[in-house]
C-alpha cells in the first residue's frame, strides 16, 4: 500500500465525502461491520482473494478490536489508503502482515499475505516464483540480522532499499486505484 505519493489519480476531498457520506447512510448507528465494508467497496462474494484480502485491511483499522469501524477508525483508515505517506504506509503494511502482533515478522506470516497478493497478482501479471522462493528472498534481503523473524526497523529500511521487495512488501496491489475505480459502483 506504500504506493509512491504522485498517484496518477490521487482521490480529490469530493471522492472521500462521498466515501463518508455513503459510510452514514449504510451505518446510521456509527458502525461498520465486515460485511457492510465489503458491500460499500463492491467486493463480489465470489472473489475468495479480494474477500480476504478485504478482511485483512478491515482488521487493521479496527483498532479497538471490537470487530466494527466506527467513523473515525473509517475516516483514518479512507486517509491512509487514499492520502498516506510512503513511511505511513509501510507502517501499515507491517501492521497487516503482522498477524500475532508482536512486532516482529515470521515466515508464517509473511507468507500468509503474500499468499493472497500471489493470487491476485497472478490475475493481472506473469508471476514466475513459488510463494516459498518469494518468501526465502525476502527474508535473505530484509532479514538483516538472520535470526528467522523480521523487525519494523528492517522492514521499513528492507522495503526503502530494494525495489522489488518494495512491490511485495507495500501490499502494492493498488489499493487507491481500487478504492477510485470502486468508489463509481457505490450506490
Amino acid at each position: 500500500m506504500g504506493q509512491e505519493e504522485s498517484h496518477s489519480e490521487e482521490m480529490d476531498l469530493e471522492k472521500i465525502q462521498e466515501l463518508c457520506i455513503v459510510f452514514m447512510k449504510e451505518c446510521p448507528s456509527g458502525a461498520l461491520h465486515l460485511h457492510e465494508f465489503k458491500r460499500i467497496f463492491g467486493v463480489p462474494s465470489s472473489s475468495a482473494e479480494e474477500s480476504l484480502y478485504m478482511e485483512t485491511i478491515f482488521h487493521s483499522f479496527d483498532t479497538n478490536k471490537d470487530n466494527t469501524l466506527d467513523f473515525l477508525e473509517y475516516v483514518a483508515a479512507l486517509h491512509l489508503i487514499l492520502r498516506g505517506n510512503l513511511e505511513d504506509r509501510l507502517k501499515w503494511s507491517f501492521k497487516m502482515y503482522d498477524k500475532d502482533g508482536n512486532g516482529k515478522l515470521d515466515r508464517q506470516e509473511v507468507k500468509r499475505i503474500i499468499r493472497i497478493i500471489y493470487k491476485i497478482k497472478l490475475q493481472k501479471s506473469d508471476v514466475s516464483m513459488t510463494l516459498s522462493e518469494i518468501c526465502d528472498r525476502i527474508f535473505q534481503l530484509v532479514d538483516k540480522n538472520n535470526d528467522g523473524q523480521i523487525t519494523l526497523s528492517e522492514f521499513m529500511e528492507g522495503a526503502q532499499k530494494d525495489e522489488w521487495v518494495m512491490d511485495l512488501l507495500k501490499l502494492d496491489v493498488d489499493a487507491t486505484g481500487w478504492v477510485i475505480q470502486n468508489c463509481g459502483k457505490l450506490p
